[in-house]
């Protein structure tokens, strides 16, 4: 295949893995949709047309819930629905999951073509459209890796929306040519230096995720506490029910971004200086992006540092990730609107 050849499949594939992930999206909220009128079985009134013994062992099941970082399992959630809703939210589930796997295998071909459409064939890590198409596509990468160990399906449509807002972003507006790599970026300490940071970016944002439904699920509860009208709805079924408890979701946030970090710490602190000195001569040159990384790195730090010597969980711990959430992605795409003086303006 020529050049042009692959670049147009690079591009026809970043549309077919856009429209997929756009139709995961739509499974996901199909599922969530045929779930939003029944509620946890708790106690033996939610438990319509369903004998006591399935009733006893449900609500058993609940209470052993509240001590646990497990989001509900189908069968825990629809136990009193009936058979035809069990049915559809099993099929809205295997569809969107196979959909997004889908989605991200095209998502690969993107990836691959863009890199085999240069010339010579190189990584596909050339300017900021392709950089910010490996980032997406390592974050729905993450997703799928954790989806079975963490029992993440409740965080599906989030991260796939999250997917295709961006990609639509990297397409409409970041869309470049291919074209050679620049002199700074023609290392082998290229790949080094931006698979480490792309897969702590991705697990930083699946974490930051967790953190924003820890905070969303706080206020719902909190609503239900001060008895708000309506807001027993949304605490006790629908979609925030289906996800983990408070002291589930702060542990989920932590675990991820306990792995992010010294992976962060390995692209920002080692290989990013090392790179710079073969680049540029200097291991730091107060470049804006160099900055910002330093400044992701010290939030995210703080993070993890009060989480684990000063019981800094729940809310402010959420909000802390956030922030750290904020300059990452700002470092990663916002310099780059702002900056005219970085020697990143490639990136």
């Amino acid at each position: 295949m020529s050049n042009e050849a692959w670049e147009q499949l690079s591009n026809q594939a970043v549309a077919i893995g856009g429209i997929t992930y756009f139709l995961a999206f739509i499974a996901y909220l199909w599922q969530w949709a045929s779930l939003r009128r029944v509620p946890l079985a708790t106690d033996h009134r939610v438990a319509v047309g369903a004998g006591a013994g399935a009733v006893g062992g449900t609500a058993s099941r609940a209470r052993r819930r509240g001590a646990t970082d497990e989001a509900w399992t189908e069968d825990e959630v629809v136990a009193t629905a009936g058979e035809e809703t069990r049915r559809r939210v099993a099929m809205a589930e295997r569809l969107a999951v196979l959909l997004t796997v889908i989605a991200t295998a095209v998502h690969f071909v993107a990836l691959l073509g863009r890199g085999l459409a240069a010339e010579p064939a190189r990584v596909p890590w050339g300017n900021m459209y392709e950089f910010t198409l490996s980032g997406t596509f390592f974050v729905s990468l993450t997703y799928l890796v954790l989806l079975r160990r963490f029992n993440l399906a409740w965080l599906g449509p989030i991260v796939v929306g999250f997917v295709v807002t961006v990609l639509m972003i990297d397409v409409i507006w970041l869309h470049e040519p291919v074209a050679p790599l620049t002199e700074a970026l023609n290392s082998y300490w290229l790949v080094i230096h931006v698979v480490s940071a792309v897969i702590a970016t991705a697990a930083f944002t699946v974490g930051g995720f967790t953190a924003g439904l820890y905070l969303v699920k706080e206020r719902a509860q909190k609503k239900v506490a001060a008895g708000g009208d309506g807001a027993e709805a949304p605490a006790q079924r629908g979609y925030l029910a289906r996800v983990p408890d408070l002291v589930g979701l702060d542990r989920l946030t932590y675990r991820l971004h306990a792995f992010a970090f010294p992976v962060w710490t390995f692209a920002v602190l080692i290989t990013g200086p090392i790179w710079a000195h073969e680049a540029w001569s200097r291991y730091w040159n107060w470049d804006p992006k160099e900055v910002w990384a330093f400044i992701t790195w010290v939030v995210y730090a703080a993070y993890l540092h009060a989480r684990a010597t000063a019981g800094f969980k729940g809310r402010t711990a959420a909000i802390l990730a956030l922030i750290g959430l904020a300059t990452l992605w700002f470092n990663f795409i916002g310099i780059n609107f702002f900056s005219t003086s970085s020697l990143h303006s490639y990136a």
